[in-house]
């Protein structure tokens, strides 16, 4: 839950570095969060209760765009790539690359984009 809100907390910061951890934690409990809307929302289509929750969930998708990509943004700049290969997402097929950027471990030490998120001090022998 910690790696779910730290996404939240950093939703406007798109510099720096995120880990796999934090990218993933943030995916499953938003999906799982949208799924727990839309559910509802199906089932109680025909009366105003369903309508209800189609609202909330679409409020929610709007708020959660934000957190999304700046999460992604630094997980892509984890592993030494610009955020901009978020605009591939949209293209079949190629987008698998970004799920692999997405699985991949980051650069160990220091790349451009700041050091690295898994250690909270660098090892000496990591310049």
């Amino acid at each position: 839950m910690e790696w779910f809100l730290m996404a939240w907390s950093r939703a406007a910061d798109f510099s720096g570095r995120s880990r796999r951890k934090e990218y993933w934690m943030f995916t499953l409990l938003n999906t799982m969060t949208c799924a727990a809307l839309l559910i509802p929302s199906m089932a109680l289509a025909r009366i105003w209760i369903g309508t209800c929750f189609s609202i909330l969930l679409f409020i929610y998708e709007l708020v959660s765009v934000l957190p999304y990509l700046s999460c992604a943004v630094r997980r892509l700049h984890d592993t030494g790539r610009s955020g901009w290969w978020l605009l591939i997402a949209p293209i079949p097929l190629i987008n698998l690359l970004l799920i692999l950027y997405f699985a991949i471990d980051g650069e160990p030490g220091v790349n451009d984009y700041g050091p690295n998120p898994k250690f909270s001090q660098q090892p000496a022998w990591i310049d």
